[in-house]
């Protein structure tokens, strides 16, 4: 990052996949990102920030399909979810979208239709992998087989388990259907490639002279680099994603329209702010993307050659994560070493600034974090409690009982020079990514500060001098009012309080860091203060630990025999049908009041009565039934309902049931649907009902 610059930055974080909840593995990225921002702003650069749900890829449609709901209501639970916790956590986008926005979609068709015209995108036929028995083709996260580079067991797309290559469809061997695990056979079929190989020497270039950021993710890109690129394809076999252009039967890879999604979050800011997107995506603005380790290659190799190919701006730093431990243990969400913001954390009362500091402070930003209960107790109560804390509050007590207002005084000139200093190192390691020096650096001027409080014993001058007490006090207050604004990047929440009871009017997340020399002004009335941070107890530890511990126990219990996973990924994270069932009664309480229609709008329904003549379980599913129903057609019609938890097959045959018959088809699990069982829902209570009419009358009878 230039320190000197004057461009607008567009910073942006790697997007949460929208398939789970969020875990302390996701903030390794958006809290240092939320910080970085906030201290640009602090300098008076123009910062935009944005972010958003990646949508797409096989993951979220076999977690659909196996929950039973659709893609779309699936990401729309988890979108809104990540949503509430980046906001409940102080990160605030200026745009927050998701990669199936309409934005995406036709700015990725913009760029791909570039690549074809500028011939980096070409048709080719090859094998991929087939199940028979499901009578499907099988992209990425459906098929495993063992890698043909190591020998270990990989999915799809990745070594996960052994080599960590990215592997084309088709290099798999010895291919297994993930959804009915039957062999799979190799089929041919025409897809399209990137022609990522044209751009090696280009990328030998950017990385090794342009590319700012962490040394870990270039070092990292410039290894893949120097051992040749291959062609990437970027097709599947999916009805859900970005429809590749002429083609109604694949969709663009996800990792094709996921870092778009970058650029048509900037539209939609741009379309909010009255300001323009192309200053950072087509002209010489700065582009900092903040990703975790895993996902490098993607952000330095295949984005930019991306980018670069189609006359778009490429990034000018990509800043890498290192990976996070839980106690000390290998992060695995089946094995239970995960910690879950929401309800690991926040649910407990554990204030947000809290977690912000222990993920800026505990070690430098490109190396492994371990998160552990007991080191965030000691990380709180020996820094933040003993240090920062016991600063802020003695000071402005001392202040508020001996004087009510800010005393009359002079600024010390070793005050400011402690405070310039203390700027100067701040500003410098942000630049730098290091976001644990900065700290360690703001944490020093608080020891500072209560050095300079203790040597001048202001309990004991203020009975024999008052006014040399109030100057005492004075410094003492300006290097508080210099702490909240240092401060107010990592832990604003708790900056902002410290900042209101000094008497600061001017908005604390907009003030500047220059903010810090300007003399604190005598005669400013001060509020009570109230205690900013307090100690982490040994039993809500303990009783933080004990739930950890309850967890690694049922999951190790039921995970026996299992793979463990990697470190947390883009693609993992599925979330569970317990957590969607949980998502679904928040939003139901949450119901927004629909808008009133016209007659004309619910005409268009063809609503009609009909007869179950036959329900029968779909083996892949636990939740949903085939069932054939008689609406006065010359045919049953054949529909999907998830209804497998609520009522048997043999309730449901001969029973008289309501269908929306004009609903566009759909596959859920391998089986088309052409039409709607509709159902009312209690989710407080688990109970969902078919609706039915309260007579028998013929079936195929419209409903007006």
């Amino acid at each position: 990052m230039s320190k000197s610059s004057s461009k607008p930055v567009l910073v942006t974080c790697g997007l949460p996949y929208a398939n789970g909840k969020a875990h302390i593995g996701h903030l390794r990225t958006y809290v240092p990102a939320d910080i970085f921002v906030r201290s640009l702003r602090k300098e008076g650069r123009e910062v935009t920030f944005v972010c958003g749900s990646d949508t797409h890829g096989t993951p979220i449609v076999v977690n659909a399909e196996e929950l039973g709901i659709t893609p779309k209501e699936l990401v729309e639970i988890y979108h809104k979810h990540f949503d509430e916790i980046f906001k409940q956590l102080g990160i605030y986008f200026d745009a927050f979208g998701t990669t199936d926005d309409p934005e995406n979609h036709n700015r990725t068709l913009d760029i791909v239709n570039r690549l074809i015209e500028k011939g980096y995108v070409y048709p080719k036929i090859i094998e991929i992998a087939y199940c028979p028995s499901c009578n499907r083709f099988l992209p990425d996260r459906y098929v495993e087989g063992s890698c043909p580079h190591c020998g270990e067991t990989a999915r799809g797309d990745e070594c996960d388990q052994g080599c960590g290559k990215h592997l084309e469809p088709g290099e798999l061997q010895n291919p297994v259907c993930t959804i009915c695990g039957g062999p799979a056979e190799y089929k041919q079929q025409e897809h399209f490639f990137f022609k990522l190989s044209d751009f090696s020497d280009y990328l030998m270039d950017y990385l090794s002279n342009d590319l700012g950021g962490t040394s870990n993710a270039r070092n990292y890109a410039l290894g893949w680099v120097k051992q040749g690129l291959s062609d990437w394809c970027i097709t599947r076999n999916l009805e859900w994603g970005v429809k590749f252009p002429g083609r109604d039967d694949l969709v663009v890879y996800v990792w094709v329209d996921a870092p778009i999604g970058y650029i048509a979050f900037t539209e939609q800011w741009a379309a909010k702010a009255g300001d323009s997107w192309e200053k950072y995506w087509k002209n010489d603005g700065e582009i900092v993307h903040f990703i975790g380790g895993d996902i490098t290659y993607h952000h330095c190799i295949f984005w930019p050659a991306m980018l670069k190919g189609a006359d778009y701006s490429v990034p000018t730093a990509v800043v890498a994560s290192g990976m996070v431990k839980i106690e000390e243990k290998k992060f695995s969400k089946t094995r239970g070493y995960v910690v879950w913001v929401g309800e690991d954390y926040l649910d407990h009362g554990f204030h947000p600034d809290l977690l912000r500091y222990y993920l800026a402070s505990y070690t430098s930003h490109t190396k492994e974090l371990n998160f552990s209960w007991r080191v965030l107790q000691e990380k709180v109560n020996t820094e933040l409690v003993a240090v920062l804390g016991n600063f802020l509050y003695r000071t402005m007590l001392f202040a508020f009982k001996n004087f009510g207002e800010v005393p009359a005084g002079e600024l010390e000139p070793a005050i400011k020079e402690e405070i310039e200093k203390t700027l100067k190192e701040v500003k410098a390691a942000m630049a730098e990514y290091e976001f644990k020096r900065a700290v360690d650096s703001a944490m020093a001027l608080a020891s500072f500060g209560n050095t300079y409080f203790q040597s001048h014993e202001p309990w004991s001058l203020i009975k024999q001098d008052k006014a040399a007490c109030g100057h005492v006090i004075y410094n003492c207050l300006h290097l508080a009012k210099a702490l909240s604004l240092i401060f107010e990047p990592v832990i604003p929440e708790t900056a902002e309080t410290a900042w209101k009871e000094l008497g600061q009017e001017e908005d604390l997340h907009t003030a500047l860091y220059d903010e810090a020399l300007v003399p604190i002004k005598a005669g400013t009335k001060l509020a009570k203060p109230q205690i900013l941070f307090t100690k982490l107890e040994d039993d809500r530890i303990k009783e933080m630990e004990e739930i950890a511990n309850q967890r690694v126990k049922a999951a190790n219990a039921k995970a026996a025999g299992k793979v463990e996973e990697k470190e947390p990924s883009k693609s993992e994270g599925m979330g569970t049908a317990k957590d969607v069932e949980e998502a679904k009664k928040a939003a139901a309480e949450e119901r927004e009041i629909l808008p009133t229609i016209e007659y004309k709008d619910f005409a268009k329904l063809d609503i009609r009565v009909g007869k179950v003549l036959l329900a029968e379980p779909i083996k892949k599913s636990r939740k949903l039934l085939r069932v054939e129903v008689d609406i006065g057609e010359e045919k049953p019609r054949q529909l999907v309902a998830g209804m497998a938890p609520y009522y048997t097959p043999e309730e449901l045959v001969g029973k008289y049931v309501i269908v929306l018959a004009n609903l566009k088809p759909a596959k859920l699990c391998g089986v088309e649907s052409n039409g709607m069982m509709l159902a009312a829902d209690d989710c407080a209570n688990d109970i969902v009902a078919a609706l039915t009419p309260d007579k028998e009358i013929k079936p195929g009878s419209r409903i007006r």
